[in-house]
């Protein structure tokens, strides 16, 4: 797993991501990066340590540094995942995220309220209740992968 250990959330993964691995009969090599030098370092890690795949967390580094980041991922051979759309756009094997278009209408809706007198702090927070799969095929025949059918039967996009 990449992560950003300078983002908040991601500090709060770290202290929870080796119980996680533990149940679920994994065990997670976690790379850092909080610079866009350390990318490079961070991939070779995960190579080195024979990784059979990244989980690419997101936040503004990476997103502003996308094309980097999948280009070391095909450079390493790794199957990488990611939470945008974007990055599987840029060559990335998959990613499994919330629905952007639908996230961008619901805080449209919020504005409204507010606009119109609410208390922002009398609104509820909500969570996405949409989520994208996107899968890039060519990608996957690059690393030779074969994705199974019932992921493609579920995926909400298919890069050919």
């Amino acid at each position: 797993m990449l992560i950003n250990p300078a983002e908040k959330m991601h500090q709060i993964a770290l202290q929870r991501l080796p119980e996680a691995g533990q149940s679920l009969g994994l065990e997670f090599v976690i790379v850092e990066a909080s610079e866009p030098d350390q990318f490079a370092a961070a991939f070779e890690k995960v190579h080195a340590q024979g990784a059979d795949a990244i989980h690419v967390w997101n936040g503004p580094l990476v997103f502003r540094h996308s094309v980097e980041v999948v280009g070391l991922a095909a450079r390493y051979n790794l199957p990488a995942m990611y939470f945008d759309r974007r990055y599987v756009l840029d060559g990335g094997l998959i990613s499994y995220a919330p629905n952007q278009a639908d996230n961008w209408r619901r805080a449209a809706v919020y504005v409204d309220k507010i606009l119109k007198g609410e208390n922002p702090g009398d609104l509820p927070v909500q969570q996405p209740t949409g989520y994208d799969l996107i899968v890039n095929l060519k990608t996957a025949k690059t690393l030779g992968i074969t994705v199974p059918p019932s992921i493609l039967a579920q995926a909400d996009e298919v890069i050919e």
